[in-house]
């Protein structure tokens, strides 16, 4: 499927990055949005750089308005990050931000994106979720929760877009070399056999091609997708309890971790 515009957020690093470097080689235009202005200034091909902090009111509200113009046909809900620490350890003020950007930036989003797309007939919106909001993540909550959150939401959206010609996705990616394990504080991760990690490519290119053939959950990988399942064959105590007992062994810090994006 080939997209005129497109409007990617958490575009400056991983997997955002990633998508706006594969569309600008596939000819579509790009509108960048992140807080790293000169990092977007870096992206090749057709670029419009959007800096933004979506946790910022003002700043969503100038993205919202740019979906408003109605030349996007296709959103990327990509921004997001994550804190490793106990839930109790970290400073309400986190809590907020990142709730905001991994929550409440993709529903306004999203609802900004529907009314042009649904004008139009066609066009998509792909909201990137993690593995994570398929099982509870001890030491990851508000994360795992947020993703959760996201997978329940699009799934409804997407059947709410159900024959209008737009096409409304969420993408469960698993472990992926970004910047985000290293500055959430889960770097000890990268000693997990390579055959449990994906690029930022893979995974954009996995996302195009599953909005293009008109799936709705998409979960690259086959390790992946057997986790997946597996959480929701087991009686959810075994589900958390092994999540619990992932985080133990690796060492989760209960100190909260820098901000990082995908």
């Amino acid at each position: 499927m080939r997209w005129q515009k497109a409007l990617v957020t958490g575009a400056s690093s991983g997997i955002g990055e990633a998508f706006a470097r594969r569309l600008a080689g596939e000819g579509t235009a790009v509108v960048a949005v992140a807080r790293r202005e000169e990092r977007l200034k870096e992206l090749p091909g057709d670029v419009e750089v959007l800096a933004a902090d979506l946790t910022d009111e003002a700043d969503l509200a100038r993205v919202e308005a740019r979906l408003a113009v109605g030349d996007i046909d296709l959103v990327i809900n990509n921004a997001g990050f994550g804190t490793t620490s106990r839930f109790a350890d970290i400073p309400s003020e986190r809590v907020t931000r990142e709730v905001a950007l991994d929550v409440a930036a993709v529903a306004r989003l999203t609802r900004a994106a529907l009314p042009p797309l649904l004008a139009r007939g066609s066009g998509g919106v792909l909201n990137v979720s993690s593995l994570v909001g398929f099982y509870p993540s001890p030491h990851m909550a508000t994360y795992g929760g947020a993703k959760a959150f996201v997978n329940s939401f699009t799934e409804a959206v997407a059947e709410e877009m159900r024959g209008t010609g737009v096409r409304v996705a969420v993408l469960c990616p698993g472990l992926t070399y970004s910047e985000f394990h290293q500055v959430a504080n889960v770097g000890n991760l990268r000693n997990l056999p390579a055959m449990a990690w994906q690029t930022a490519d893979e995974v954009a290119r996995i996302g195009l091609d599953g909005l293009a053939a008109g799936r709705i959950v998409i979960v690259p990988g086959a390790l992946n997708r057997t986790v997946a399942l597996v959480t929701n064959l087991v009686p959810r105590s075994v589900v958390r309890r092994a999540a619990g007992f992932v985080q133990r062994a690796r060492g989760a810090q209960h100190t909260a971790a820098q901000r990082g994006t995908r």
